[in-house]
């Protein structure tokens, strides 16, 4: 029986993707679940149970509700019950194909985008930090593309671009989601200044400024002169008190009424006035002139009367100047137009008015009203994809009518399809956007992007020929990746062969790479196909697809422990929901219910909205089922147990402890705050954000509600301003967390001993404030580390062990630091030791203790280091060097290069231009220090080997 339910476990097909860190040992997976009975027969029966109750929920669920009652009526086998919903076998596992640039040579891409920067005309930059932003995309570090976009809005010269740009920068924090911010608010840099958005001209040194509008400078913030937000002032009298009546010479009779005006200032508003007032017109002689069949009011007549005198609107109704805009452009009165466009754009501040005034822009062909509205719509992330809104943007028709009043860009379309993408990738509103964002590309990389990711979605929405027509655009734009769009289309259209003939040519036409293997295996079988994938691990260990074909082929042998071990590999340094998902269903054909709770609460903490079963199941379900047969927790038991794995350095069991506790109690900040932290140590930074926008919005006072914007601002690139929301959150109360913050920010940017004694005091104050004891050994640990930048050792020691007593399980790392530099070699070691077996398989631990022990057992280390985390590059950069002074050149350059194939790294970059450098390999040297300086532009080092290595090849 337990064999026929195993066999049935075999099911539930699993998504692409992974990530975690905790790892189970055979002797765990040995063992049946922790409390709450039953056995695996038991727990199927309620899971059948479950499904036949809440299938109802959903029509989504019908199916597997009758799946059920039958099962329940002829009682054949378990698999009958879930076979509905997949099974896990290795023929339904597919990797996804990223929707984002990839490169054959990423070292090259990156060199040959610095040397089109530093050559580029100044005007010019904002798009090619664009292009740079494209190649970022798809690095697993957000910071670098965040980077790209703020030089990108620094040097952009238009009011179209700045509005633009300056919503995606709003958007990658996603401040719409917090509760109580405007779209509209400033938030103090001039750089997202919705009004000095609004502004035209070049100026990239004001636009890391504080706006004048943040500094309480005068009025609201208006739209002319300069990057500040300034107001013009409006004219509040009475006309006739500037005028005499002498100055009337005339009259304009609309119906019944007649608008005295002077002849000469009429006549200046524009030419074709001047000639019919002045010229070889009728008019020209008559005193009274009809102005009827026009369409213009005699109130509008009036107010174009008063602009001719004062050269203002800001003093008329909103209604009124919407009148004034149709005669400007009826009678091409230039400044009168631009001053009606001024000012309705200055009334665009929600929603509802960008979207009862943009058609007026649009009709009217007044371009700073549309960007007005368009910054609305854009900076509302939510509202952009409503139909309502997407009527402006989605056609053809619409497209040229953004074009009309120099509104429709690539850059547009670029963003509102990242929106629409995150939203809903099969919607017919991102395909549209995406076909206008290809109608917009000029430049090849633009091109390339379009039409890759209109692939990726019609292949996600299996329209596979018009997927692989894209994909082939893709291609002959010069993205090669997109050949394997291509193959994929053709495989499920049912041209296996012809698939894997595709994407076998790559090989004879570039260097391999890993994807080129683990695309290759798709379309072939047996050994050819483990082999391929094999090689696709060693080129890219960061590719998720080769471990889970294995563990699925393992667990299809019933060798479930190696299957969970084999996924474990990528678990322990790159964690995603699917593979999670993966390892907990291995877990409940173990029996192990605690372990796959475990893994359901961190996956549902990666993404809330996780379906499992192949998307066919709410995670939240699965956990229901899951409490039933484990031992039920408190709050304070929970606690306890946060205790154990934080010392433990067990981040994912962390993790799922805290999801437990704020199921208990949701309106926890604190609970979220601890969330992103722990999300941020798995390098899961969009979740992190998420629950740090949480915890904002759940503060329960004013001043723990700016730690959580600080630290929102500093993971954003807002150093200055984080350090700002923390000085204010002291102001209204002195709290851990805030000196916390301002300490950690200000340790980053450091580099003298005054201020890093500053930092000690903040750290010091925070210490005496209030705290649970998992901060404050963070805080004691974070205190040692800068007591140990300034040579005062034992005052570091102190606190490393005061942490240590609390339980704060990394300060071992930092003790052995100090006993190293005390010359205490053995003790160090010693001191890493213990770490490495309170947190068992963890890399960083691995790293630093080679760096206590001889050449051999160093060798060991690091090489356990790259087996746990082959993303960790101290490794490869140590093996290097070994190599360097062994005299092996080429086995040194071939060792970073392995790295460089998957980590595109800036150390890594350099050491390998030092060696290629030191051979004098001089062109080689200079493209690694370009691809080194796309990174970091400012990397002193790299910089000073550059402009060598160019006066060594200009020798030659």
């Amino acid at each position: 029986m337990q064999q026929h339910i195993f066999n049935a476990m075999r099911g539930l097909n699993m998504i692409d993707g992974c990530k975690s860190a905790q790892v189970y040992s055979l002797n765990q997976m040995a063992g049946g679940g922790a409390g709450g009975g039953g056995g695996k027969e038991g727990f199927l029966q309620q899971l059948q149970e479950h499904l036949r109750v809440n299938s109802v929920r959903s029509r989504a669920h019908q199916r597997y509700q009758n799946v059920s009652q039958t099962s329940n009526e002829n009682s054949t086998t378990v698999a009958e019950a879930l076979a509905a919903y997949g099974l896990p076998k290795v023929d339904l596992i597919e990797p996804q194909i990223d929707p984002f640039l990839k490169f054959v040579d990423f070292v090259g891409v990156l060199a040959d985008v610095y040397r089109k920067l530093e050559n580029c005309p100044e005007l010019e930059r904002s798009e090619m930090y664009m292009e740079q932003c494209a190649i970022f995309r798809g690095l697993p570090d957000p910071k670098l593309f965040r980077r790209c976009l703020r030089s990108a809005r620094q040097h952009a010269v238009d009011v179209h671009s700045k509005a633009v740009l300056s919503a995606w920068l709003r958007y990658e924090r996603r401040e719409d989601e917090l509760l109580g911010v405007s779209a509209m608010d400033c938030s103090g840099r001039s750089m997202e200044c919705p009004k000095a958005s609004l502004v035209s001209g070049y100026n990239p040194e004001s636009a890391n400024d504080s706006c004048l509008c943040f500094r309480g400078g005068e009025g609201e913030g208006g739209l002319e002169s300069d990057e500040e937000c300034s107001t013009s002032l409006s004219y509040g009298g009475d006309v006739d008190d500037v005028v005499d009546d002498d100055d009337y010479d005339m009259w304009f009779c609309v119906g019944e009424e007649e608008v005295r005006c002077n002849r000469f200032k009429i006549a200046s508003l524009s030419r074709p006035f001047k000639s019919m007032l002045y010229g070889n017109f009728v008019e020209a002689k008559k005193e009274r002139i009809y102005f009827v069949q026009n369409g213009i009011s005699a109130k509008a007549i009036r107010a174009a009367e008063v602009f001719s005198r004062i050269k203002s609107v800001d003093s008329f109704d909103p209604n009124v100047v919407l009148e004034l805009l149709s005669f400007a452009n009826r009678f091409c009165c230039d400044e009168l137009k631009s001053a009606c466009d001024v000012f309705l754009a200055s009334l665009v501040n929600d929603i509802e008015i960008a979207l009862q005034l943009i058609d007026y822009g649009l009709e009217e062909t007044a371009h700073l009203l549309v960007a007005a509205c368009l910054q609305v719509i854009l900076r509302e992330p939510s509202c952009s994809v409503q139909p309502n809104v997407l009527r402006h943007f989605c056609s053809s028709e619409a497209m040229q009518r953004l074009a009309s009043v120099g509104h429709a860009s690539f850059l547009l379309y670029n963003f509102l399809s990242l929106i629409a993408m995150e939203e809903n990738m099969k919607s017919n509103a991102t395909v549209m956007l995406l076909e206008r964002m290809g109608d917009c590309a000029t430049k090849s990389w633009q091109k390339q992007l379009a039409f890759h990711q209109l692939g990726c979605v019609m292949l996600e929405r299996r329209e596979y020929k018009d997927a692989q027509k894209w994909f082939e655009a893709a291609f002959q734009a010069g993205h090669v990746y997109s050949l394997v769009g291509v193959a994929r289309g053709k495989d499920k259209r049912g041209h296996k062969y012809k698939a894997f003939k595709l994407t076998n040519s790559l090989f004879s036409e570039c260097n391999p790479c890993g994807w080129m293997y683990q695309e290759r295996a798709l379309y072939s079988s047996g050994r050819e196909k483990m082999m391929d994938l094999n090689t696709a691990t060693e080129m890219d260990p960061t590719l998720s697809y080769p471990y889970k074909y294995r563990a699925v082929s393992l667990m299809e042998e019933d060798k479930i422990g190696v299957a969970i071990s084999e996924v474990n590999k990528i678990i322990g340094f790159k964690v995603s929901p699917d593979c999670l998902e993966l390892r907990a269903w291995f877990l409940i054909s173990l029996g192990d219910y605690e372990g796959a709770l475990t893994d359901v609460r961190a996956l549902l903490t990666l993404d809330p909205q996780y379906m499992m079963f192949h998307g066919q199941m709410p995670g939240e379900q699965l956990v229901e089922l899951l409490c039933n047969l484990v031992e039920q927790r408190d709050q304070a038991d929970c606690w306890m147990q946060l205790y154990d794995r934080w010392s433990s350095v067990d981040d994912i069991g962390s993790l799922a402890v805290v999801h437990h506790m704020l199921a208990i109690d949701p309106g926890k900040s604190l609970l979220r705050f601890r969330q992103s932290l722990l999300l941020l140590r798995l390098n899961c930074h969009k979740a992190a954000m998420r629950s740090l926008r949480m915890a904002r919005n759940h503060a329960a006072s004013d001043h723990e509600r700016l730690i959580y914007e600080g630290w929102i601002l500093y993971d954003t690139g807002y150093r200055e301003a984080a350090i700002a929301k923390a000085e204010k959150s002291i102001s209204l109360q002195r709290s851990f967390e805030a000196f916390f913050l301002k300490a950690y920010v200000l340790s980053e940017t450091t580099t003298d001993h005054e201020s890093s004694f500053y930092v000690i005091r903040l750290l010091e104050e925070a210490l005496r404030c209030p705290s649970d004891g998992l901060r404050k050994g963070q805080a004691l640990s974070n205190l040692a580390s800068i007591y140990v930048d300034v040579d005062k050792l034992d005052h570091a020691v102190d606190n490393y062990t005061n942490a240590l007593t609390i339980k704060h399980t990394r300060a071992h790392q930092g003790l052995a630091r100090v006993y190293h530099l005390k010359n205490l070699r053995k003790t160090a070691y010693d001191e890493m030791t213990k770490l490495i077996e309170k947190a068992r398989d963890n890399a960083s631990a691995y790293e630093k203790r080679s760096e206590y022990c001889d050449r051999e057992m160093a060798k060991s280390d690091l090489s356990m280091a790259t087996r746990l985390d082959p993303l960790r590059t101290y490794p490869y950069r140590y093996r290097a060097a070994v190599l360097m002074d062994d005299h092996k050149e080429a086995e040194a350059i071939n060792e970073l290069t392995r790295a460089l194939a998957f980590k595109p790294d800036l150390q890594l970059l350099h050491l390998r231009s030092a060696f290629l450098d030191s051979i004098g390999d001089y062109v080689s040297t200079i493209r690694d220090c370009e691809a080194a300086l796309c990174l970091d532009p400012n990397h002193s080092d790299t910089l000073e080997l550059y402009r060598k290595a160019q006066k060594q090849a200009e020798e030659q």
